[in-house]
């Protein structure tokens, strides 16, 4: 595949795009996608840390974002099953409405339990809201990929990344202020509904046009090809093997600080106003303005660079919360630190997930960007969960944040050296090509 055109002639044409069918459905999308994550990430965190959990337990919690990074081993179920009765909407849509009930009787089944009373139950009930979360976003990311025409795949996953944010900070808003004024079982119950955009725009949109069905699917002896199948066909390209050692390490830092955020900010002494204020206020803001800049970078420099570049950026966006946990509690070094964060990731969240989209083969879709996404924060969310904690109480946020930051350093070197070799080229898959008619 060559490297993106330069940008459009003028602004009406760069804007178009974004107002097309399927990158709007992207938008819609993204934010049923987020909200789950939410419910089990910084409003979890921040309402264990205030029932008194001990900070081990609190990042602990974060083991259960490791479903999603498993969910690759039922994707291929979404590729492969076709559902009694409903599945006459599609295969797609109908594993959209059939995950979506799942991931609401989830969060429905969390805002029920106590943490204070029953620490264990919440668990299983964090990590029920994560196989829940994790299958609805097989199924999103899957009919994102295939409803996006090729040339649609930047556009579509800033669009895609704009609803992402928007779902898992209005989520994470509401649930804060709901959980003030009516508790956080009732903050829960209300968040459930954020399930419905994507419901709702499988409904309106119907089944991808670009949809391939795997071609051996039919009995039990094609049970094995149906899991085997989308590995074999992606590490057969050339360089397979260090595509994937990228996508390995390329976030390990990155993942390792956001997912202890709201912790720094409990020990700081922020209220729950400030944090809405600051990190969910400012932090959006400048989320959605990273996003368009992430596609401007996309549409001018090519995919190659800009991903070059979003990935030096993430990388130093750590280092922001090291100078705010020296300086101490500042809400201009809150709003700062947070805004660069979020600008930087918002960058990534266009140019990383387009590549990463570009990579699937568009027979394999559900269960190849399963793999790829799983794979893309496996390791920063497993050090989080069993490490990050008992670092923070040992070395101090300080040298904790300065950690990260160098962790972002191998994922930088490789993808400039996979540039050089002409990796990047080789990688993709089908979903970067136009496909013959069915």
């Amino acid at each position: 595949m060559t490297d993106i055109a330069k940008g459009s002639a003028n602004w009406l044409d760069a804007v178009k795009p974004y107002v097309q069918k399927a990158p709007l459905g992207a938008f819609f999308l993204g934010i049923s996608s987020g909200f789950p994550y939410a419910m089990i990430g910084a409003t979890l965190t921040t309402r264990l840390a205030q029932d008194g959990i001990d900070k081990k337990a609190v990042t602990a919690f974060t083991l259960a974002f490791l479903v999603y990074n498993l969910k690759w081993l039922w994707a291929w179920v979404v590729d492969g099953v076709r559902l009694p009765v409903i599945g006459r909407l599609g295969q797609r849509v109908s594993w959209l409405l059939v995950a979506g009930v799942f991931v609401m009787a989830a969060v429905a089944n969390l805002a029920l339990v106590d943490p204070t009373t029953g620490l264990l139950q919440t668990a299983y009930a964090a990590i029920l809201v994560g196989v829940a979360g994790a299958t609805f976003d097989i199924v999103i990311d899957a009919y994102r990929i295939e409803t996006l025409r090729p040339e649609q795949l930047g556009v579509g996953s800033g669009m895609s990344q704009y609803g992402w944010r928007i779902g898992s900070v209005a989520a994470g808003a509401l649930a804060l202020v709901l959980a003030a004024r009516i508790g956080w079982h009732g903050a829960y119950l209300a968040c459930a509904i954020f399930a419905l955009p994507a419901m709702l725009t499988g409904l309106v949109l119907g089944e991808p046009e670009r949809h391939r069905e795997p071609t051996a699917r039919r009995g039990l002896g094609e049970v094995w090809d149906s899991i085997a199948g989308p590995l074999v066909e992606f590490f057969r390209r050339r360089g397979a093997w260090l595509v994937l050692l990228f996508i390995l390490l390329h976030k390990i830092g990155d993942t390792l600080a956001n997912l202890t955020f709201r912790l720094l900010f409990d020990d700081m002494g922020y209220t729950n106003d400030e944090i809405a204020i600051y990190d969910v206020g400012i932090g959006f803001w400048a989320y959605l303005i990273g996003i368009f800049v992430g596609g401007v970078l996309y549409a001018r420099m090519g995919m190659k660079r800009s991903v070059l570049v979003s990935l030096l950026l993430m990388g130093v966006s750590n280092f922001s919360f090291a100078l705010l946990a020296a300086l101490g509690k500042s809400n201009w070094g809150m709003a700062g630190a947070i805004g660069f964060e979020n600008f930087a990731s918002g960058i990534g969240g266009v140019t990383v997930v387009a590549y990463f989209s570009a990579l699937c083969d568009l027979r394999f879709t559900a269960a190849q960007y399963a793999l790829i996404s799983a794979a893309a924060s496996i390791v920063g969310r497993f050090l989080t969960g069993t490490t990050a904690g008992a670092m923070i109480e040992r070395f101090g946020y300080v040298d904790f944040y300065l950690l990260t930051t160098a962790l972002a350093v191998p994922g930088i070197v490789l993808f400039w050296l996979m540039m050089r070799a002409g990796l990047i080229d080789a990688s993709v898959g089908s979903a970067a090509a136009p496909q013959p008619p069915a």
